[in-house]
């Protein structure tokens, strides 16, 4: 049965079907430079001191450090992660594999609630260019009018100071960003020692630093929205995640339509969009929000900003362009549960819970022993029999640990083939071969399982079964 209520659809592109172009992208294929006018609102005051918290929060973190350790460190060329002052080896894969898993679900779960709030508030790409970069370029060049006209001046001295001083001040950020990334990289001492001791004694940092510093200024310069629309993948997949009771930046086309041209001393019977554009020249991604939901979206709110203004001086009320669903706008429900979204909850529960319990259950040392493949027991005097077995400790911690090897099951003894590793050093990796020797009438099958533990102050940090073979009873 259809709903009596009748529902008007956004009116349609007049230039043709707008989901098969990008707005970016002219029909001759040529880039569309997209001078978005300078946003200023109640969304916009709040989304900059979002901004600078993240800002503050993102050039601070090489520097916070727990028991002189970074806070967060991603060394990928070493396989070395620091999370929180705790350290992460290759060891703890599988911990990452889940943490990864874990957010993409809670990405998922958050994007069918909310939409692509997370790219418009929190999104590194998003608050460097239009908080940072942005900024400065409405300061030195103007508002948008203003930069159309200097871009379509020919070359004078004036265009040529402003271009100079707007790129140099890029420049230089770009290279602040990069030395930041690298810190998070390498660690902010490591980087301290890299411009110390001067670039000859470290090719290899100056090479990285100075990739970064290009590809920041690159994006942030010439790229910029592109890397929103054509390289994230996240506003391609807003056709799966979400459906019309997620909350996004839409347009009310039942209050809005039909538009009309707003003339002074008219009566006006049309709805309450006047057309006047305000909405499509602060797009920084140059779409037209009345169209409905689209990939370049970003959910920046300075459409919601600039039809706020407009609806106060035409006495109108705010909202026309709002935070709201679908079906809120269609039909008036307002948001509730889904099956959907209890079912996105439920696997999120279940990976955190899982991850929390790993976390919980992992150990400071993680040993590997393992019998040395291809060799055969020795049968000793006084019927003993022996096996020789390979270890690998890695210690976790940011101390050094007294290192004990002690086998508990059966009775035995340990015979260290070369030097015995007693300390294990912070962060460190030991590898050796022992033997492990039994009594002959303790082995009650050509195959034994004897079980071995690692002790440090007493307290068991590890504990590894392993095949013991021997003479046949």
């Amino acid at each position: 049965m259809s709903d009596p209520t009748p529902i008007a659809p956004p009116l349609p592109d007049p230039k043709g079907s707008f989901r098969d172009t990008v707005a970016t992208i002219s029909e001759d294929g040529k880039r569309n430079w997209i001078y978005p006018k300078k946003p200023k609102g109640d969304f916009y005051n709040k989304r900059t001191a979002v901004s600078i918290f993240f800002l503050i929060l993102l050039f601070a973190g090489p520097f916070m450090k727990i028991n002189g350790h970074p806070l967060m460190l991603f060394n990928i060329l070493e396989r070395k992660f620091i999370l929180f002052g705790i350290a992460f080896w290759p060891q703890d894969f599988h911990l990452f594999v889940l943490a990864m898993l874990t957010f993409i679900v809670f990405i998922i779960l958050f994007t069918a609630l909310f939409g692509r709030i997370w790219c418009g508030w929190a999104c590194p790409q998003t608050i460097f260019m239009e908080m940072v970069f942005r900024k400065i370029e409405y300061l030195i060049e103007g508002d948008y009018m203003q930069q159309k006209a200097l871009n379509a001046e020919s070359p004078n001295p004036i265009k040529f100071r402003k271009k100079f001083l707007k790129n140099s001040i890029f420049f230089i950020i770009s290279f602040i960003i990069a030395n930041t990334f690298l810190a998070y990289i390498i660690g902010v001492d490591k980087l301290f020692e890299i411009i110390s001791e001067g670039p000859s004694q470290h090719l290899g940092g100056l090479i990285s630093l100075s990739v970064f510093t290009l590809v920041f200024y690159g994006v942030y310069t010439k790229f910029r929205e592109q890397a929103c629309i054509v390289v994230c993948p996240y506003g391609r997949l807003q056709g799966v995640l979400l459906d019309k009771n997620s909350v996004v930046i839409a347009y009310d086309y039942n209050r809005g339509e039909p538009r009309e041209k707003l003339h002074k001393g008219q009566e006006r019977k049309a709805g309450d969009c006047i057309d006047c554009h305000q909405c499509v020249q602060v797009c920084p991604t140059g779409i037209d929000i009345r169209h409905g939901t689209q990939l370049e979206c970003v959910n920046c709110t300075a459409c919601i900003d600039a039809c706020d203004s407009i609806m106060d001086k035409i006495e109108k009320p705010r909202g026309l362009i709002r935070y709201t669903s679908e079906n809120a706008i269609a039909k008036g429900i307002k948001f509730k549960v889904t099956t959907r979204i209890i079912g996105y909850s439920i696997v999120l529960f279940i990976l955190l819970g899982a991850l929390i319990t790993l976390l919980a259950l992992r150990t400071d040392v993680e040993a590997t022993i393992l019998r040395t493949p291809g060799m055969l027991y020795q049968e000793l005097p006084n019927q003993k029999v022996s096996n020789l077995y390979n270890i690998k400790v890695v210690n976790k911690t940011f101390n050094n640990l007294p290192i004990e090897i002690k086998i508990v099951e059966p009775q035995g003894t340990i015979q260290w083939v070369g030097k015995n590793f007693t300390e294990l050093k912070e962060q460190d990796i030991a590898e050796g071969e022992f033997f492990v020797i039994l009594d002959q009438k303790d082995i009650v099958m050509s195959k034994t399982r004897i079980k071995i533990q690692v002790i440090s102050q007493g307290k068991i940090l590890g504990e590894e079964e392993s095949n013991f073979i021997g003479p046949t009873p």
